[in-house]
């Protein structure tokens, strides 16, 4: 038994390696877009507000696998071709960069307003305002809900089979129909399940160092 465990550790690297690799990259560039997104839904000016809003509602109405395959598949046909794994990121950074901008949205209009006024009497521009007053305190209040996203992310990175690419799942669904058993399929179960365990665990403590200043 440890033999054959043992034996399959090569190929489930290789999968982790992938998966943390869409996952990483995700997270990086659909946060800062997220923002983006969130100020764009707030604008005044509402043609942006409103092709905006129209992006969320496409990306949060149909399914991210719908949209790895659309990106991969579907856009060569006007032109746009690109390799599957940049395919696969633009879908994740899309499809992620939507929820959270809907959720930092919510952050931003939770934040009182006599904070954008007091900021105003101070001096202080727009700029300085949102960086130094509004996006810390929006993190704060929308950290528990970033957290619910980046467990889902983990568990999305599943998606990436669709275009072929080898993640930790597809590894071991290749290795259990190969050796007729469930074995690969538990030990992907028991990776996912430490994944899922550790961000839980960072964002715990990332939760009870802000709750220090309240």
């Amino acid at each position: 038994m440890l033999g054959y465990v043992y034996s399959l550790m090569p190929v489930m690297i290789d999968g982790l390696t992938i998966t943390l690799g869409v996952f990483f990259i995700t997270l990086v560039l659909s946060i800062p877009l997220g923002i983006i997104v969130a100020i764009g839904r707030l604008s005044k000016i509402k043609p942006i507000s409103k092709v905006v809003e129209l992006y969320i509602w496409v990306m949060r109405g149909t399914p991210l696998m719908l949209q790895i395959v659309f990106v991969f598949f579907g856009l060569p046909i006007v032109g746009l071709v690109f390799d599957r794994f940049t395919a696969v990121i633009i879908a994740f950074v899309l499809n992620y960069a939507a929820y959270f901008g809907e959720i930092f949205r919510g952050g931003m209009e939770s934040i009182d307003k006599g904070q954008h006024e007091a900021a105003k009497v101070l001096g202080l521009s727009p700029y300085r305002t949102f960086i130094r007053i509004i996006l810390p305190q929006m993190f704060k209040i929308v950290l528990p809900s970033i957290a619910n996203e980046v467990i889902t992310l983990v568990k999305d990175t599943s998606l990436i089979y669709v275009v072929g690419i080898g993640e930790l799942l597809r590894a071991g669904k290749i290795a259990s129909n190969r050796d007729v058993s469930l074995i690969p399929l538990a030990i992907v179960g028991l990776i996912y399940l430490a994944l899922t365990a550790i961000f839980t665990g960072i964002f715990n403590k990332t939760e009870e160092r802000y709750s220090y200043y309240e």
